[in-house]
């Protein structure tokens, strides 16, 4: 199923902002898939999840790049890169689409934006794939990522690019070889000078890092015991963000909660092997 690209206004206190989206499968399916990336990713990462779950003709797929990502507009006002907004943004890109329900599969911060939409009464979820994330986040993952999240390297060519992107990526596991210099290319931009090639996001989201309390978990379980819809949980067997017994609470205390370990990944899976798509395609058709 071929690929669209769109964008959508959302409204900020700065002004409309356009927000970039891939949609894969008809606009007038009968289910809506939302699939929402991590902190320094883009939508196209989900392109092979979106074909696979879009050859369903009752299926579309919407893959936004969030603000700040991808080609996704920046924001001036850095605090903006925050989770309420994320919400309101994505708000805006369902009914654009007209989506009264919708799955969600969320990577990560994408995950923790799904956690809070679906924790929301009245909210459009279904079924939410959780991938690589909980609603208790260990702060030694959260440094881990810290160590490069502002960093805005300058790289003179995509080859550069791409030995640099394997460096940062080698904990997501492994992924077909066809897949890898196009996510690369949807992962860097011009640099505004014209010198070679920048990672495609803000440096600045690294900003609500300093509003994490240092050496702390984030704690969300308030929030996770308010989800009422069936839940697949996707865990890298390497995870430093989602530890095991995280995940084991997760599916005790969860409405219906699996849990599939991915056992050549930390954090966080790509989703784009058959062996790790198959659980998502299931749970998402009914038969998980």
């Amino acid at each position: 199923m071929a690929m669209t690209q769109r964008t959508v206004p959302v409204l900020r206190p700065e002004g409309f902002k356009r927000m970039a989206y891939t949609e894969w499968g008809a606009a007038d399916a009968a289910q809506t898939v939302v699939c929402v990336h991590g902190l320094t990713r883009q939508g196209r990462d989900f392109d092979a999840l979106a074909e696979a779950l879009s050859a369903d003709p009752r299926r579309r797929v919407l893959c936004p790049d969030v603000l700040g990502r991808g080609r996704s507009e920046w924001l001036a006002d850095k605090a903006g890169y925050a989770y309420p907004q994320y919400m309101a943004d994505m708000t805006t890109l369902l009914a654009r689409n007209g989506a009264e329900t919708v799955d969600w599969v969320g990577t990560s911060m994408g995950g923790l934006i799904g956690l809070f939409v679906a924790a929301t009464p009245g909210n459009p979820i279904r079924r939410l794939v959780i991938n690589d994330i909980g609603p208790l986040v260990p702060w030694e993952g959260l440094a881990r990522i810290g160590t490069y999240v502002a960093e805005d390297p300058l790289f003179p060519d995509l080859d550069t690019a791409s030995r640099r992107l394997r460096e940062r990526t080698v904990t997501y596991g492994p992924l077909p070889e066809e897949r890898w210099m196009p996510l690369v290319e949807a992962s860097t931009r011009p640099d505004p000078e014209g010198k070679g090639l920048r990672l495609a996001y803000d440096p600045a989201i690294a900003l609500a890092f300093q509003a994490v309390p240092q050496d702390q978990p984030i704690d969300l379980w308030a929030l996770w015991d308010r989800v009422t819809v069936p839940v697949l949980v996707i865990r890298g067997a390497k995870s430093d963000l989602l530890p095991a017994e995280v995940a084991a609470e997760m599916q005790r205390r969860g409405p219906g909660c699996q849990v599939v370990e991915v056992p050549d990944a930390g954090h966080a899976p790509w989703l784009m092997t058959p062996d790790q798509m198959a659980p998502v395609v299931d749970f998402l058709t009914g038969h998980g």
